[in-house]
């Protein structure tokens, strides 16, 4: 494809686009001219074991089907033969595995100069183009059959998207090596210079031993309400309707509840490392399902330091996170707090988390009688701190840089009281709140912290990797 001598810029620029995608296609389709040479586009496929995770989907749709109108399957059973059995269930499972081959087959990736893409599909295609640059974690993460097949699957987190795109499955080595590569370009790394940076070095700060973390677990109030709740309230409901499915409807999700904020949590959380690399703090964790997370610099939001009631005579704190883009929400399960405390100097480096917060006014007790004296309120040169909660008490830490917004909120029985709520919104769409600060004191703390985050956001470090 050609152009005029004086076609603008733009329009040239435009034209070689074009003429590099047919080379592409034409080096693609084996039409390429010979002695023009242009770089090839390597698309590589997932691991062969794959197609046996997606063949689940129709076998899924069955069962949806099955379990939405039960009555209808079980008189289209009854129906069938034991040859038409048989014939319908080697059917399913041919059509599985044919579907599950077919839509690994049509999946590829490749690593680009500036993107990486993601085509899949078998009758409607999507293509997502991922820029390199916008990569802020590239977490990865091994479900207990996967690890017994020896692949991973790779997440991608990426700046402005709630929806993390994967590459589900790739080999445990190639995992590895491709994350190193996408971190790598993503923090600035040339193309021929990425694959031999490698995996960045990890320092470990933190390990949680599985009977620290055992005991920590029996000593949080809600698996213990649950568990109350679940034995309690069934014989209730039992004497009170006789019925044996209003218990049982009951029951079974308080059960489900206490399992997931006891043995759920333990499994979850068994072998929780934190440690120190270029591109983020990384984390460790998991006792079937391993999972390798990197929590991106620069990124954190909000880090809130948690503290129930029966740990505070041992001085255990939890410490939970507000990463923007992210689903990464906990960064220690359980520490001591001068151990937590150094961690969190690791993700807000200058930070350090006030001594004693200023409560409200004691006319806050009109308002909420006693449990007023569970809010405080702090705001040192780096950070806006505010605690809620007097059995589960739990304290907010927003560096001013990273807040969007502040607002004064006032209603009318606070309005008798004078007095006021400030809230501050970050870039992970949560708010904190200092409750129940006096009325002129709120208003100054509203203008104040509007410099402050204006100035915090202009002195800022720029959020980059490895540097």
């Amino acid at each position: 494809m050609t152009t005029p001598p004086g076609a603008p810029e733009n329009v040239r620029e435009d034209a070689r686009e074009d003429a590099r995608g047919d080379v592409r296609r034409d080096v693609r389709d084996g039409t390429a001219p010979a002695g023009k040479a242009t770089p090839v586009l390597r698309e590589r496929r997932l691991h062969p074991v794959t197609p046996l995770r997606r063949a689940w989907a129709p076998v899924a749709v069955i069962a949806g089907w099955a379990v939405h109108d039960p009555d209808q399957a079980q008189r289209q059973l009854t129906r069938l033969t034991t040859t038409m059995l048989l014939t319908a269930l080697a059917a399913a499972v041919l059509g599985a595995a044919l579907y599950g081959f077919l839509s690994w087959w049509f999946t590829h990736f490749a690593v680009t100069d500036t993107e990486l893409r993601i085509r899949t599909g078998l009758l409607f295609r999507r293509t997502a183009h991922i820029r390199l640059e916008r990569i802020q974690a590239v977490d990865v993460t091994q479900p207990l059959l996967a690890r017994v097949a020896g692949v991973a699957k790779l997440k991608l987190d990426v700046v402005g998207t709630d929806k993390k795109d994967e590459l589900a499955y790739l080999g445990q080595e190639d995992a590895r090596v491709l994350r190193a590569e996408l971190l790598a370009r993503a923090a600035g790394f040339a193309p021929e210079t990425a694959h031999e940076v490698g995996e960045a070095p990890v320092r470990q700060l933190l390990h949680v031993p599985a009977g620290f973390l055992a005991v920590s677990l029996l000593l949080t109030g809600a698996t213990w309400g649950t568990l109350a709740a679940a034995v309690v309230v069934p014989p209730l409901l039992w004497f009170a309707t006789h019925s044996v499915w209003t218990v049982l409807a009951t029951a079974l999700p308080l059960l489900g509840a206490a399992g997931a904020s006891s043995v759920g949590r333990f499994v979850g959380e068994y072998d929780w490392t934190v440690g120190e690399s270029p591109d983020g703090l990384r984390i460790d964790h998991g006792l079937l399902d391993r999972t390798h997370e990197t929590v991106p610099p620069g990124r954190v939001q909000t880090v809130r330091i948690v503290e129930p009631l029966l740990w505070r005579r041992r001085g255990w704190v939890r410490v939970e996170l507000d990463v923007a883009g992210s689903a990464n929400s906990v960064l220690v399960p359980v520490a001591p707090r001068e151990v937590a405390e150094s961690v969190v100097a690791r993700v807000l480096p200058g930070v350090t988390v006030p001594g004693t917060l200023a409560r409200p006014p004691r006319r806050a007790g009109w308002c909420v009688p006693f449990w007023w004296r569970g809010y405080g309120l702090a705001v040192t040169d780096t950070v806006f701190v505010a605690r809620h909660g007097l059995l589960r008490r739990s304290i907010a830490l927003v560096p001013h840089a990273k807040v969007q917004s502040v607002r004064l909120v006032q209603g009318p029985w606070k309005r008798l009281r004078g007095l006021a709520d400030v809230r501050v919104d970050t870039g992970a769409n949560k708010t904190v709140t200092a409750r129940l600060r006096g009325a002129s004191e709120a208003a100054e703390l509203l203008y104040a912290q509007a410099d402050r985050s204006l100035t915090g956001r202009r002195e800022a470090r720029p959020d980059r990797w490895m540097a």
